[in-house]
């Protein structure tokens, strides 16, 4: 069966993305897919390598849009300043993208053995991230320890926001803020240990 004209890997993987952004990953099927590009299932495989393919590109490109949205928030940005924006792109990252941002939790063993573009991007996000709280001092284990707990907590929220989990009528924007700012407290609270840690170790 002959491709469909002006149909292309990145036609379908769009077509991917707002099937999957609009009903959630579990809707992503390929015959779904083609019923939504007007072809029959077999043409998809002239772009992508069946459904794990398909699943490795939303997976590659969620972590290439989520990189490229925390850099332009972070870049020239310290401190308070650098958490707040950076917390703030990736809430609105996870609203914008329900359901490709849940392939950022995808295990990468479901892909393959080791994808170098894969870890590229990855790792990316988490250096913009380390950059940010290396801004408090905290460098080392320290600083992965505290990109876990930033990642933790703004993907609860987000998450909880878009699944519309929050039932009571109150301002999601402030509880945001508060939690921002809570953040922030922790970070300048783990900036001061270190600091004492590295006197006491100077003066050893």
């Amino acid at each position: 069966m002959s491709p469909r004209a002006g149909l292309d890997r990145d036609a379908v993987v769009a077509a991917a993305v707002d099937l999957v952004n609009r009903e959630g990953a579990g809707a992503l099927s390929l015959k779904r897919l083609a019923d939504e590009l007007g072809v029959q299932t077999p043409s998809l495989y002239n772009h992508v390598d069946g459904l794990p393919g398909l699943q490795r590109e939303l997976t590659l490109l969620n972590a290439r849009l989520l990189g490229d949205a925390l850099t332009a928030a972070a870049i020239g940005k310290a401190g308070p300043a650098a958490i707040a924006a950076l917390m703030d792109a990736y809430r609105e990252y996870i609203k914008a993208n329900p359901g490709l941002y849940l392939y950022a939790v995808r295990p990468a063993a479901l892909d393959a053995p080791h994808d170098a573009e894969r870890a590229q991007a990855e790792t990316r996000i988490v250096m913009v991230a380390v950059a940010v709280v290396n801004s408090f001092g905290l460098t080392g284990d320290d600083a992965i320890h505290a990109v876990r707990a930033l990642r933790s907590v703004v993907h609860g929220f987000a998450t909880l926001e878009s699944a519309g989990g929050f039932g009571i009528p109150l301002d999601l924007d402030e509880s945001f803020r508060r939690l921002v700012a809570m953040v922030v407290a922790g970070l300048e609270e783990q900036q001061q240990v270190a600091a004492g840690a590295v006197r006491a170790t100077a003066s050893a």
